[in-house]
This record gives C-alpha cells, structure tokens and sequence, in this order.
C-alpha cells in the first residue's frame, strides 16, 4: 500500500495525516541520558547505586566518557524524526573537576549546553539524589540528621540554578524534576515526621525563585523500590498535593504505579489541578523493571489520551528505561519511534466522531468504531514520516543499529 492510499482511506473517516505528521513532528521527546551508560554518571567520586535503581546486563558498547555518551546519542538523533530534547542527570557533569554535588556549577555541565547547541536540541535536567554515601540508607531530603539534609537541599538548589542557566543559554525552558529515593525497608512507627521533613526540605529547597521561561519545577513520586518496600515518603498523594499548593509540574512515571493502574486514566484528572504534567514513559514488568516502551495498550491509551484531552501543550513527554541486556543505542531508537508512533496513531483517529458517539450515549458504536479503527493504515503514514527525513524503517533500520553497534562493541 502507498501512502496515497493510506491518505485516501483517512481521509474517508474525516482525518488528514498531512495534519497528523505535522502535530506529530512538533511534538519534542525528552530522550534520558542514562540508558546510554547503564545509569552510572561520569562523577570522579566513587558511588554506590542506591534507590532502587539498577541496570542488568552487560552488553558490550557502553558509553564510557561524555564524548562516547554524545557520539551515542547524536547517532540515535539521527535516526528519530522530528527535533528532540536530552534529559540529563546531574551526575554526568562533564569536567576535569572533583565537586561534590552540594558545590556543583553550571560551568561543570558547559560541554553538553555548547553540544545541545550545535545539535539544536533542548535540555532537561535532575538532581541525582541517589549512588552517594549519604544516601546510603535511602534517606536524603527527609533523613532525620539535619546536616544530611543540608547537603541534599543544597544540591537541590544548585540543579535548579544550572537548570536555570541551561535554559536561558538555549532559549528554552529546562524541565528540573526532583525524585528522591527515600523510605524503609520495614514498616516505619513515623511516616509523618519523615513527610514533614521531606516537605520542609523542598520548600526550602524551592525558595531561591527562577523565571519560568528558563526552568520548570517537577516533583515525582514513586510505589516503592528495593530497600524501600514498606513505605516510600514521597508517594503518589504526597507529592500530588504538594504539586497542587505550590503549583508546579507533577511527574507521572509509569513504572512508579502498580502494575494494574493506567497512567492514561490519571492524566485528565490531575491536569485539572496542576498547570503542567511531566511525563515518564517506561514499561514496567512486575514492578519499576523499566523496559523498552512497546506499543503496548498502556502506551497507545496514553497517547490517545494525551491527544484527547487535549493534554500535549501542557504535557513534557520524557523517556525512563535503561536495559543493559541489549544494544543501547538501538534502546533509545526504539524506544522513541514507539512514542512517537503511538502519538500519531492517536492523532489519526476521527476525535470528534468518536467523541460524538460517547456523547450520545451510544456504547455500541463506540465498541464498533474502536475496534474497525483499528485496521487503518497507520504504519504507511509512519513510513512517510520517516521517508520525508529519509531515516530508515524496517530491516534497513536493523542493519544501521546493528552496524553502530559493531563499532561500539569494540569498547568492551
């Protein structure tokens, strides 16, 4: 099939794809910088992992050096269609320098401002509140020693200062989401002591003000993760109403929920409350595993949910996944042409009939219409998508992963 012909058939349904390809290549992806080394940072002090974050496999090619992480990166930009972001950790500073993270700078990160200038792309940005010994015992921003807690808060203001500077450097506002891993192992006699001091320390944390047009604040919760299985301070309700009073951006992470919860049914409820969302796709198996996205139903209702509630203005779309066990790059490739696919299969669809239908109260030919809509060409009109930045699809596509990934192995 042509796409002349996939057009022809949208068409019929009341759809223009010339429409949906240009929504879609306005739509920036946040690709996350840790997928690329196994989420292990480029910091000259030695660190633990911690948080519950944990990276399997040991596939040859990881990036072992800034410069390898950007040659990466920069090959798996060109293989996505559309102008991206890069979302980066605050321990993969890229300088000669020794800073603890309490007295990092904006010019320990200048190398990846001057690189996302010369690719034209934007920058996300996070504190690293985990892999350091004083977050040891998984208590950062709401530990009980008052000198640990310093520490964290000062970091914390730190990122937001250097992400405000990246932002105002790329003409662009730099998301700056906060996720500390703090909770217990065992069930803990004080949860509210340790929510007290966690909301204490963000305030004051977030006290220093930055414009808007530079940074934007964000705060994400999480279920729970290892050595914090009974009780994670910063969950879901917790940082939900502190998103609400301080009305700043809130982070739904997909592997941060159980299982059974399906982000897309979150979306239109908290975006009622909250002025902007951050968004981390992942693919949990089990619990927080952070695969590869798939255009798996939780990615595809997401999208269209997104798309529906006419949620992507006030929407940042990043990515969340690490996966040792396969190439890296071909992680990245994968995993963002699966957003980007579901974006556009769910701004192909006929909204306003379909909204109409449901409006009406008529459930059958909402069941009907679902299911036959299902059967469009929508993989011709991705094909477009890539042909017009002639970028590759299919066993083309393999062969330029398969053949990045040769050099890279020879990294060890």
């Amino acid at each position: 099939m042509t796409y002349a012909s996939a057009k022809a058939q949208f068409a019929d349904w009341g759809v223009d794809t010339e429409t949906a390809i240009a929504a879609l290549l306005q739509i920036p992806i946040s690709v996350h910088c840790w997928q690329g080394d196994d989420v292990r940072g480029f910091e000259t002090k030695s660190g633990t992992s911690g948080g519950g974050i944990q990276a399997t496999g040991n596939h040859p090619g990881r990036a072992r050096t800034p410069d390898e992480l950007r040659a990466d990166l920069e090959f798996a930009y060109g293989l996505l269609p559309g102008k991206h972001r890069l979302n980066l950790h605050a321990f993969y500073m890229d300088t000669p320098e020794s800073p603890d993270r309490d007295a990092i700078e904006y010019r320990h990160f200048t190398p990846w401002v001057d690189w996302a200038k010369s690719q034209g792309l934007g920058l996300d940005f996070n504190p690293t509140f985990f892999a350091h010994a004083k977050a040891d015992d998984n208590l950062t921003l709401s530990h009980p020693d008052s000198g640990i807690r310093d520490f964290w808060i000062e970091h914390g203001k730190r990122c937001r200062e250097i992400g405000a500077q990246m932002g105002a450097a790329l003409g662009s506002p730099v998301v700056n989401n906060i996720w500390v891993p703090d909770g217990f192992k065992d069930t803990p006699v004080d949860r509210m002591a340790a929510r007290q001091r966690l909301q204490a320390s963000l305030d004051t944390m977030f006290t220093p003000a930055h414009s808007t047009a530079h940074v934007l604040d964000a705060v994400e919760s999480k279920l729970f993760g290892i050595g914090v299985e009974a009780c994670t301070v910063g969950s879901h309700e917790f940082y939900l109403g502190y998103a609400i009073r301080k009305q700043i951006l809130l982070c739904l992470d997909m592997g941060h929920f159980h299982p059974t919860e399906n982000i897309a049914d979150k979306l239109s409820a908290v975006a009622l409350s909250v002025p902007e969302l951050l968004l981390h796709v992942s693919r949990p198996m089990r619990w927080d595993s952070d695969h590869v996205i798939l255009q798996n139903d939780d990615i595809l209702q997401m999208a269209q949910e997104l798309v529906f509630a006419g949620l992507l203005g006030k929407t940042h779309i990043g990515l969340d996944f690490f996966d040792a066990t396969i190439s890296r790059t071909a992680a990245w490739v994968v995993g963002v042409r699966n957003m980007q696919k579901a974006l556009l299969r769910a701004l192909l669809l006929p909204q306003a009939k379909l909204k109409s239908v449901e409006a009406k109260g008529d459930f059958t030919a909402r069941l009907v219409l679902t299911e036959e809509l299902r059967d469009l060409p929508f993989a011709q009109v991705w094909a477009e998508v890539c042909a017009r930045a002639e970028m590759p699809t299919g066993a083309a596509l393999l062969q330029d992963l398969e053949r990045y990934q040769s050099k890279a192995a020879l990294r060890g």
